[in-house]
């Protein structure tokens, strides 16, 4: 097993621009001076190479991470010592001890994926003292919240009463949905950058490797998307996708 898995990524010298990046995010954007020192953004600022872990095994962990750039793969590892990805997060993600608690992360890791990432983070006491002075910020922090268990309720529900197929038709929809910048090349085709592998989707979906690439095949020769390592593209997505 790799090194890397006792390696935290390092604190780095927080970058000027890190207010104004963070009040990109509707989370953060009127967020006040003030209120960004009383996080301690500057000394939870990191950067982490690609394959690099943030946490690995976080029981009693403290911190709550905001992705500012590249994405984050969680997991897990089972019985038999194999990395599972539970989830990808991008630009504007949050993860950690979302729930506010020290407790909850026993098991699970947080990776750099594909990339390099910029993460700042908070820690609980900091973040909580935040959102009681501000209800407005605990609101929005709420519905997030929300909208994360709902995603992994719906991929639970998925996958106890779909189909494969189905559940990889959801899947691809959800990704178009939350693509950063897709390249919208006309009405009716539009390309969004791909970061996983069939595997991946795999573990995502509940199904084998194999299987992922046998119905990515057939929806290629269906014209319905084409897939590959750096990009996926879509044809009349929004109609075909809700119709098959």
């Amino acid at each position: 097993m790799s090194n890397s898995l006792h390696q935290p990524a390092q604190n780095n010298p927080e970058k000027p621009d890190s207010l104004l990046i963070l009040k990109q995010y509707p989370l953060f954007e009127k967020l006040s001076h003030g209120e960004y020192k009383e996080l301690s953004v500057s000394d939870n600022y990191k950067e982490a190479k690609q394959g690099e872990f943030i946490y690995f095994e976080a029981f009693q962990h403290h911190l709550i991470y905001f992705i500012k750039t590249g994405y984050i793969r969680l997991g897990y590892l089972d019985d038999a010592g194999q990395r599972i990805t539970k989830d990808i997060l991008g630009p504007g993600d949050f993860f950690g001890q979302i729930t506010l608690e020290r407790t909850s992360l026993h098991g699970e890791f947080a990776q750099a994926f594909k990339d390099s990432v910029s993460l700042c983070s908070f820690t609980i006491d900091h973040f909580s003292k935040l959102l009681n002075s501000r209800p407005d910020i605990a609101v929005k922090y709420s519905k997030l919240i929300g909208l994360r268990m709902k995603r992994f309720e719906n991929r639970l529900i998925n996958i106890l009463h779909k189909d494969v197929r189905a559940r990889l038709i959801a899947f691809l929809k959800q990704l178009l949905q939350d693509a950063v910048k897709p390249r919208v090349i006309s009405d009716y085709q539009v390309t969004i950058t791909n970061y996983l592998t069939h595997e991946e989707i795999a573990h995502l979906i509940g199904t084998s490797r194999q299987t992922v690439t046998t119905l990515l095949n057939n929806l290629q020769e269906a014209g319905i998307c084409i897939y590959s390592r750096k990009e996926i593209t879509f044809f009349n997505a929004e109609k075909t996708l809700n119709n098959i």
